[in-house]
């Protein structure tokens, strides 16, 4: 099982359905179709889409912001921001086998694990395009929210595959990439980049 999420961004790529289903092929350990600027109708049609593409291939596929469209679609995996966890009614939480949730600091990674989190992506951990003027958190920040809990932990932010056995000695389980997913032409072989071996 690969140590990398793809999480997803329409505007890297020229056809999003194209590149997932070329990442989707090469088996991370999931996608996260994460679009939430989308308007609620257009994400559901497009995750319709990418979930069938992901069944396909049996490649993990996680929807993102949008809790009752992925009941409706009958999806098991959602991803959340904190402040959306903190909202969703104990019943809606039980609908799902996997809620992952957004952190940037150890106390959001705690209270995240004690509303229910199965996994948490921390960042952003390298400067990185998506937040243009921001420092990184920092290796030292990931190996601070690892320790403080027992959920696995995935980086995001910068990451490539030089900086993988780094993030690994951190105590993370993996990391989550987004340009290099989207704009690859080889998913496979980029992958394989990022193994620690």
């Amino acid at each position: 099982m690969s140590e990398i999420i793809c999480v997803t961004n329409r505007r890297l790529c020229s056809d999003l359905l194209r590149q997932v289903t070329a990442v989707a092929a090469a088996h991370p350990h999931s996608i996260v179709l994460r679009e939430k600027d989308l308007p609620e109708a257009d994400y559901a049609r497009l995750a319709a889409e990418v979930m069938a593409v992901c069944r396909t291939y049996g490649t993990p596929c996680t929807l993102h912001s949008f809790p009752e469209t992925a009941q409706r679609l009958g999806a098991k995996r959602i991803h959340l921001p904190l402040p959306q966890l903190r909202e969703l009614p104990e019943a809606q939480k039980h609908r799902f086998a996997v809620i992952g949730v957004s952190v940037h600091s150890v106390q959001e990674a705690q209270e995240a694990q004690a509303l229910g989190a199965a996994y948490l992506t921390a960042g952003h951990i390298f400067a990185t395009d998506c937040k243009k003027g921001l420092p990184g958190r920092g290796l030292d920040f990931l190996r601070e929210v690892c320790g403080a809990v027992d959920i696995p932990v995935y980086a995001i932010g910068g990451i490539t595959p030089e900086r993988m056995p780094d993030i690994r000695r951190s105590g993370a389980a993996g990391a989550c990439v987004m340009s290099g997913l989207m704009q690859c032409t080889d998913a496979g072989a980029y992958l394989d980049a990022f193994e620690v071996k």
